[in-house]
């Protein structure tokens, strides 16, 4: 494998610009957006690099190889001449994942077939489907293209190991990062939560703050890959880089959604920069000190309610922007556009659709209110 090669990183769909932002912010050449994800040439050090720092994406992929294969004969053939031994030391338990679309190689169990017995001569063991630590292969033929490529992150990067409490319909960490990203979050504002459910928006929004690597603390496929030069760089991103007065509130009606808010923020190691408190939207109290930003994820009336019945809950919410929160600006996800009307708040139009748990939701943002 060269030492360049194409990188993807993958993003739910509608979010990919601000996932090349954020891939841009840290270092990473050139990311370009493209449906699903952002591409980006590089090595295995801006792969660490992706897996370590990137908050918004959801895996990293690194495409190893790429050709033509009009039928099996020629799939086999070409898949025999990709540097197996220089990418996979032998011995490596793989998984192979293949799927087809629109090619003239229609059955993914065959090209499947075809690809495990490349593996297999080149390395000396055959795919090792149930291995827990297996590494994962994609192989995707399309339009009869196919692209191979090594899932570099293992677990979803959604999965930092803080938050192992969650309550109804939780928000991936990496979908509350983007959204931050697109409500103009950069760590030196403060943020509320009113409806914090588990914590992800608070925590999330601390880690930003107090400029924490949010994979500081679990493992990657790739590890079992590369040299010891990565542990320095994960060695290097345990304690964050700069201390911050800032404080992140979240609030909730729910005394069980508190405790577990306060539980993952611990795990997390940002308690000190965090709040919570018990407290129905009607009650809420602006924080003392200076305006900042007002993120929800309120109930959207699909699974958790319905949207007639949630009409007063973003009426209230609202009217407690519009009276004790002047000056903030304030972003709703929701799925009905007109639970959003019903805050009364002059949001502006709102964002692109974004896939969450089955439902499609959109994030709506004021200015800062007058």
């Amino acid at each position: 494998m060269s030492d360049a090669f194409e990188i993807f990183l993958a993003a739910p769909p509608g979010l990919e610009p601000f996932l090349a932002g954020e891939a841009a912010a840290i270092g990473l050449p050139s990311p370009r957006a493209v449906p699903g994800g952002v591409i980006l040439t590089g090595g295995w050090p801006e792969v660490w690099r992706a897996n370590l720092h990137l908050r918004g994406a959801s895996r990293v992929l690194a495409r190893i190889a790429s050709f033509r294969a009009l039928h099996l004969a020629q799939l086999d053939k070409r898949a025999r001449k990709v540097p197996w031994p220089a990418i996979l030391p032998p011995g490596t338990p793989v998984r192979l994942d293949v799927t087809t679309r629109a090619s003239r190689i229609y059955h993914a169990g065959a090209a499947r077939e075809r690809i495990a017995h490349a593996l297999a001569d080149a390395l000396g063991t055959p795919p090792a489907e149930d291995a827990p630590d297996a590494i994962t292969l994609k192989v995707r033929i399309d339009d009869d293209l196919c692209t191979i490529s090594l899932d570099t992150s293992g677990e979803p990067l959604h999965r930092r190991g803080h938050k192992q409490e969650v309550n109804a319909a939780p928000l991936r960490e990496t979908l509350a990062a983007l959204f931050l990203r697109a409500a103009g979050y950069t760590g030196t504002e403060p943020v509320l939560d009113p409806m914090c459910g588990s914590g992800t928006f608070p925590i999330e929004a601390a880690e930003i703050a107090a400029a924490l690597a949010p994979g500081r603390t679990r493992a990657f496929a790739f590890e079992r890959l590369v040299p010891a030069a990565w542990a320095a760089l994960k060695a290097g991103a345990g304690g964050g880089t700069s201390a911050t007065p800032l404080r992140v509130h979240g609030s909730d009606r729910d005394a069980g959604a508190i405790a577990m808010s306060r539980a993952n923020a611990a795990r997390a190691g940002v308690s000190d920069l965090t709040s919570f408190t018990l407290s129905p939207i009607s009650a809420l109290a602006r924080p003392a000190g200076p305006s900042g930003l007002v993120i929800a994820n309120p109930p959207y009336g699909t699974r958790l309610g319905d949207a007639k019945e949630l009409r007063p809950l973003y009426a209230a919410l609202g009217e407690t922007m519009r009276t004790r929160f002047r000056g903030w600006r304030v972003a709703v996800l929701t799925t009905d556009p007109a639970l959003a009307q019903a805050t009364g708040l002059p949001f502006a139009p709102p964002g692109p659709v974004v896939p969450h748990g089955g439902l499609k939701v959109r994030l709506w943002q004021t200015g800062r209110l007058a």
